[in-house]
């Protein structure tokens, strides 16, 4: 079938989400599915099968369950809507070695779309939300395949993807064995917020801004994603990844990607994600000796924490791109659980000027995105002092973003996605060749790993990681 364009309705639907009685289900899937369904987003025709290894009940049992959830974080005009969506929505237990159940419950779901849209049956599309642990993923990926699950199918897969290169070159040939790359969609939901999406259009719509988007002008970037909570609850899947796993290889190495990326030409699917895989081919591996990791005080006493655990909950690390436009030009990175603020900013520092009409300033001359729901982004720049003296201080401007109060403004991160996903355009998911990339940049320190180092909560982490930004970090110095 066709991608289809933002007028065009998606097609009838049959969608199925493994882990539907798991937290990111409960807190974005669901939701989103009712943000898209009250603002006639969804197909015209279409049915939600949720599943796993564990029954919740009979299907009213799950549905109602599932309303409790979904009233809790639903707008006032969109509950309305979950009494239409929720009777679209059944259960089916399946696992790896069990699928016969799930693949009857998929064709008979079908058929009733199908009924229902006037269609074939052969014209109904699946999409399948694998929203499962790296170690479960390849078994499952078999078992769509032996129950004939992949035809006209859109697979999204969480991340992470694998937890090293073998790994994840491993989850790839059980993909594309099964599947074609235009089937695969691995969905990383920070591409999905519209203020890392405004990125492009800052950088490229602007004669102001890219001129000046090189080494010549740029001293350093930083990356930084805070976080001020811990773990909270999900210490067996940290435990198994860590920070570098869950955040470095994926989410801010994107972030950087759509920061230092080429000019894709288009805002399409293959021109984006070729100006990002050129981008990351041209990342040197990560040097130990560049990359801080730290573990709060208190993490070995979460429960599912091991005694002796040396996971890391933080991490820092000094990224170059051997390119024309980048070439010696630090981007920094950071992120960690139960640091002092929640936080999601890109900070671009330019270089001093070579005048000597002034003296040096201590800080300023910087361009500020936070990727907040809508984006703000700030530029510090230095000006007159108002008064008799020709001092110098820090002047702010603060570019702000007006929406035009068309829908597409409000939607969140998952709804874009999963609206992208029933219209079959890949744009901002990530493709094969970028995934194997970043972990063959992450490679040596997964091989090498540094000293894991202890932090206070509420603290900005190990002071090596302090110690790690020329200038200092924007936040926390």
């Amino acid at each position: 079938m066709p991608e289809q364009t933002s007028q065009t309705p998606p097609p009838p639907h049959v969608v199925v989400l493994f882990g539907a009685t798991g937290d990111l289900a409960k807190r974005k899937l669901f939701p989103a599915l009712l943000r898209l369904a009250a603002s006639g987003w969804l197909p015209a025709s279409y049915r939600v099968i949720g599943s796993g290894r564990h029954s919740p009940g009979t299907d009213e049992e799950f549905r109602a369950g599932m309303r409790d959830a979904l009233v809790e974080q639903a707008e006032p005009d969109e509950r309305d809507a979950v009494d239409g969506l929720l009777e679209r929505v059944s259960f089916q237990t399946a696992s790896a070695d069990d699928g016969p159940d799930l693949a009857a419950a998929v064709r008979a779901a079908e058929q009733e779309v199908a009924d229902e849209a006037g269609t074939d049956v052969d014209e109904v599309r699946r999409l399948v939300y694998l929203s499962l642990p790296p170690s479960a993923m390849t078994d499952m990926i078999g078992m769509l395949d032996r129950e004939d699950l992949t035809d006209r199918a859109r697979l999204v897969v969480e991340k992470p993807f694998g937890l090293d290169l073998a790994s994840a070159e491993e989850l790839d040939a059980a993909l594309l064995d099964v599947v074609k790359e235009e089937q695969v969609f691995r969905i990383d939901h920070f591409l999905g917020k519209e203020a890392v999406q405004n990125i492009l259009a800052l950088r490229f719509a602007n004669g102001l801004f890219e001129p000046a988007w090189d080494r010549r002008s740029i001293a350093s970037v930083q990356i930084d994603v805070p976080e001020d909570l811990s773990i909270e609850g999900r210490a067996s899947f940290y435990e198994s990844t860590g920070a570098l796993r869950d955040m470095i290889s994926t989410h801010l190495f994107q972030l950087l990607g759509f920061v230092a990326m080429e000019d894709p030409g288009a805002f399409e699917a293959d021109a984006v994600r070729d100006a990002k895989s050129a981008l990351f081919r041209a990342i040197r591996p990560l040097d130990p000796a560049r990359v801080v990791l730290g573990q709060y005080d208190g993490y070995r006493d979460e429960e599912d924490v091991a005694d002796d655990s040396d996971v890391e909950t933080f991490v820092a690390a000094e990224v170059f791109v051997d390119n024309e436009r980048w070439r010696d030009v630090p981007f920094l990175l950071r992120t960690g659980k139960s640091l002092a603020e929640g936080r999601r900013t890109i900070t671009l520092r330019f270089r001093d000027p070579e005048s000597s009409m002034f003296e040096e300033p201590t800080c300023g001359n910087e361009l500020v995105l936070e990727l907040t729901d809508e984006p703000q982004i700030t530029i510090d720049v230095r000006a007159k002092r108002p008064g008799r003296d020709f001092d110098i201080t820090i002047a702010t401007m603060r570019l702000q973003v007006e929406g035009d109060g068309g829908d597409s403004f409000a939607l969140e991160a998952y709804e874009r996605l999963l609206l992208d996903v029933l219209r079959g355009d890949q744009t901002l998911f990530t493709r094969s060749d970028e995934v194997e990339r970043l972990w063959e940049v992450c490679q040596p320190v997964l091989d090498d790993r540094p000293e894991v180092l202890p932090y206070e909560p509420g603290s900005w982490g190990p002071q090596a990681a302090l110690d790690l930004a020329p200038g200092g970090w924007r936040l926390g110095d």
